[in-house]
């Protein structure tokens, strides 16, 4: 007597446009294309796809990531949220404009709350351009999606062979196809074909540990300014940020989080204010520690964020407190 055929995983197909989901009018054509491509043609460009699992799609909206702002991601969480509370979804995978992908994956890293597997992926060729990387990238992030050591490792990002931790990955390169890159922390691990090797964790809070999981008031987040500081820089952004009505005001600073003579008077003016302050590195790698000015200027050091995600960090903070000791903490765990 032959045993029942195992049920297949059932995946959520969630598409928000992007490169992935381009085309131009050449081969050739790898800039000025359009995002004009439907979630269910996509899908349909990688048949084999179809063999890892059933999906459910919907296309929240089909636009460049660099359009992306609360008007979609807060539904999108919603979404997200909904479908990783039904029992009958296994995972959930998002295809997305690369410009803006890590901020989309760290605010659901922080925000949904679930142990089920949220992968987001995306491509760096249009889908008509030769040797288009959105195909192989769609069939391993699903791959990575329904295999069972992804349950836990809270969103994920999966591009070129590799996984990686919304908290560890950013964008490092503007047109190559390994764009996406892990800070020194590393990737989770590699995905070849069907093939997921899993190599790290993260140690992080996130997802299923999160204070900010369902949190009720998304739709009405603070206002966050990020700010880059340099040589001769002036005190006018801060003023900008503090009239426009910014809870919060991130600084893209120097080196180790080192602040110009103007980026220090621009902090105090936000300060006395009363907008919270964080003081990234505009240099993608490297730590950020609390120091002594922080504790003077009532400063928040945003640890190993880049300025980006300690933008997204701090909104959420903010929803639970101002005190820039209790702010600290969060960049502590998160």
């Amino acid at each position: 007597m032959n045993s029942p055929k195992p049920l297949r995983s059932r995946v959520a197909l969630l598409a928000t446009g992007g490169t992935i989901a381009s085309s131009g009018q050449s081969r050739a054509q790898l800039q000025d294309y359009q995002v004009d491509t439907k979630i269910e043609t996509m899908l349909a460009n990688v048949p084999l796809i179809n063999d890892l699992a059933e999906f459910e799609c919907e296309q929240i909206c089909n636009v460049e990531s660099h359009q992306l702002n609360d008007v979609v991601l807060v539904p999108l969480a919603k979404s997200v949220q909904d479908l990783c509370d039904r029992s009958d979804i296994d995972a959930v995978v998002i295809t997305h404009g690369t410009d803006t992908l890590e901020e989309t994956a760290y605010f659901l890293h922080l925000v949904i709350q679930t142990e089920k597997p949220i992968v987001l992926v995306g491509a760096m060729r249009p889908a008509t351009a030769m040797s288009a990387d959105g195909p192989l990238n769609l069939f391993h992030a699903t791959a990575v999606a329904i295999d069972p050591q992804s349950r836990g490792q809270g969103v994920m990002v999966v591009m070129n062979d590799r996984i990686a931790s919304a908290r560890h990955v950013t964008k490092g390169h503007a047109n190559g196809v390994e764009a996406f890159v892990a800070t020194e922390f590393g990737y989770l691990g590699l995905v070849s074909g069907t093939a997921v090797r899993f190599q790290n964790k993260l140690t992080t809070r996130h997802t299923h540990e999160s204070e900010f999981a369902r949190l009720v008031n998304l739709d009405t987040l603070p206002t966050v300014d990020i700010i880059y500081d340099h040589q001769g820089a002036g005190a006018h952004h801060f003023s900008a940020s503090i009239q426009a009505g910014a809870r919060g005001i991130v600084l893209a600073a120097t080196g180790q989080g080192s602040l110009s003579p103007q980026g220090e008077a621009g902090v105090k003016l936000a300060r006395e204010q009363g907008l919270s302050v964080v003081r990234a590195s505009r240099v993608w790698q490297g730590w950020v520690r609390p120091n002594v000015k922080d504790s003077s200027y009532g400063l928040v050091a945003a640890q190993t964020l880049n300025p980006a995600k300690a933008r997204v960090l701090l909104r959420l903070a903010l929803s639970k407190t101002e005190d820039s000791g209790n702010l600290q903490q969060y960049f502590d765990c998160y």
